[in-house]
């Protein structure tokens, strides 16, 4: 019932379409029972009565209401697969507003394969529900009671010996819903895994062919699709089980009319006409009843999807938007006051604290998995501080609205992500409005406006998916050219510059430089050129800041920043360094 009442939530809107339809479809069941009726008035009034003039009457109406019948039948159909297609626009993109509001956490623990087995399967089982399945209940059912009441009409002891099967059937479709529900959860599940390793081995299709695993690979997927195959067998064999029960007591109801009321044309209290409309009745009762092991597995199928789907508008994101947010204006001043965090149980962050004024550049450097990239999540608030606050220009990150506080920023990610779409466009991304001379600066200052000049196609070069086709420096440099176009009050650079050759860092280096005034930097690296010139420079290991202050400063501490420098200049830069430190 739950799936019932949230389809509802949709459904509504159109309640005038779908009554349309409903009506339609009970004048259609009405129209069902014409036909029969008029054929046993033919036998008892024309063959045996012996009225030839009615004959053609009788003709004209049967006729007369098969294509009455044939349209209105057609037009329902429409209207409820027109109805099921503007249910499904609004679900699909109640859906995809969801997926954007969700923060992080909800994709570091979701497959994109299950999302993707959401949007397509689930969503194409609530379709069928909604443009086949629903009329079709309404219209057997509707159907069932038409042929019951007429059968009552015409002669009710023979009614109600045809309906002491019904109970029967009743029960054991009943017992087939029971035992075919978790099956379909099942099912969806297995598709969604299956799902997941399609996706990945498409995006990760360069992996594999590089490690030869294609094999692997298909093994893999061949022990997801068996378990997908042997899902579907179970539910098969609940179908083996039941669906022979239903068609048998189906036909038992044929056994009982032909002997029931052969009896009774014997004996006089039922004429031959009247037989030949029960006759012809009969199916209005057994097909419904067959009909019903079809539809409760639709139904079925429904439930185990809308479930699915339910459970994805219902997820809320962790980062929750105040409901009055601050009208300060956005500055570069940003301050971690004795910050934890964790992912789950894991601690990444534990009590950092340290303040940047606005238009200082801030290096941060450390072991790979030291906590780098989640400090400078927390500023755009990606996650949420377990402990501890973190503050934009003296105010709670949480007391500002998520849209003007990342309106505000810009980060540059290590995982770099560029559109299917052209280079200016994944340029202008942030600020669509831009023109192309600024689209140009942008790539100017990134170093990336002459390889793009040298492309056939220039900034109108549509790039492959996720930037294929385009080395990783270059990748960085239009990544770099997105954020620098923003013109954000806060930058935040990860990793950014670890594809590119030291030539190529130092012109971006010198361009960051001119910019530094004008907003404030965060730059994670594991290059020491990156960070050196930087006001600030924070040294992390295993969540923890260990060592701060400047490119010289650093150094004449001899620790971890030190080594790091050792290793990167050698020997080569010894004399230097010693005249540094002393």
């Amino acid at each position: 019932m739950q799936s019932l009442r949230w389809i509802w939530g949709y459904l509504y809107h159109y309640w005038r379409r779908l009554c349309v339809g409903l009506i339609m479809a009970l004048i259609v069941s009405a129209l069902n029972m014409v036909n029969p009726y008029l054929a046993g008035k033919i036998i008892d009034k024309v063959i045996l009565g012996d009225q030839n003039h009615l004959l053609w009457i009788f003709l004209g109406i049967m006729i007369a209401g098969t294509l009455i019948r044939t349209i209105v039948r057609y037009s329902y159909q429409l209207v409820f697969e027109g109805l099921s297609q503007n249910v499904i626009f609004k679900m699909r993109e109640h859906m995809y507003e969801r997926l954007h509001h969700l923060d992080f956490s909800f994709y570091d623990r979701t497959k994109t394969g299950d999302i993707m087995a959401k949007m397509t399967g689930d969503l194409e089982a609530v379709r069928h529900f909604t443009a086949w399945t629903v009329y079709m209940i309404f219209e057997n059912v509707a159907i069932l009671l038409f042929a019951i009441g007429f059968m009552f009409y015409i002669h009710p002891p023979l009614a109600f010996t045809l309906l002491i099967v019904t109970p029967v059937i009743g029960y054991f479709a009943f017992r087939l819903t029971s035992d075919v529900k978790p099956t379909f959860t099942e099912i969806r599940n297995q598709f969604a895994k299956l799902n997941s390793v399609v996706q990945e081995n498409i995006s990760g299709n360069r992996i594999v062919k590089a490690f030869a695993k294609e094999n692997y690979e298909i093994k893999k997927f061949s022990i997801e699709n068996d378990g997908f195959k042997e899902k579907n067998l179970q539910s098969s064999k609940i179908w083996e089980k039941y669906l022979p029960i239903l068609d048998s007591l189906g036909g038992v109801l044929t056994v009982l009319m032909i002997f029931g009321g052969g009896l009774m044309v014997i004996k006089g209290t039922l004429t031959f006409g009247e037989l030949v409309m029960f006759n012809s009745l009969i199916w209005a009762i057994s097909n419904p009843m067959k009909m019903a092991g079809w539809l409760l597995n639709d139904v079925q199928r429904f439930i185990a999807s809308a479930e699915k789907i339910e459970d994805l508008l219902k997820t809320k994101s962790k980062i929750i938007n105040i409901n009055q947010p601050v009208a300060a204006k956005m500055t570069g001043m940003v301050e971690f006051q004795h910050v934890s965090f964790s992912y789950g149980e894991e601690a990444v962050l534990k009590d950092i604290h340290f303040s940047v004024k606005a238009g200082e550049t801030v290096g941060i450097i450390g072991p790979t998995g030291a906590g780098k990239s989640s400090l400078v999540n927390l500023i755009s608030r990606f996650y949420d501080a377990d402990a501890g606050e973190v503050l934009i220009g003296g105010v709670n990150v949480k007391k500002w609205d998520i849209q003007r506080l990342r309106n505000g920023m810009a980060t540059v990610m290590q995982d770099i992500f560029l559109f299917s779409d052209t280079i200016e466009g994944n340029i202008a991304y942030g600020n669509p409005e831009a023109s192309l001379v600024a689209v140009q600066n942008a790539a100017k200052m990134a170093d990336a406006h002459n390889f793009i000049s040298k492309l056939p196609e220039g900034y109108d070069t549509v790039v492959g998916e996720r930037g294929v086709g385009l080395s990783g420096g270059q990748r960085q440099r239009i990544a770099l050219a997105r954020a620098l176009l923003k013109d954000p009050a806060i930058l935040i650079l990860d990793d950014t510059t670890s594809s590119l050759d030291m030539e190529t860092e130092y012109k971006i280096q010198n361009t960051l430089k001119s910019l530094q005034k004008r907003k404030t930097s965060f730059i994670i690296a594991h290059r020491i050129s990156s960070v050196k010139d930087a006001d600030i420079i924070l040294v992390m290991n295993n969540g923890k800041i260990m060592e701060r202050g400047t490119h010289k400063e650093l150094l004449k501490k001899k620790g971890y920043y030190f080594d790091v420098y050792m290793n990167q200049y050698g020997n080569f830069e010894n004399k230097q360094i010693g005249e540094e430190v002393i």
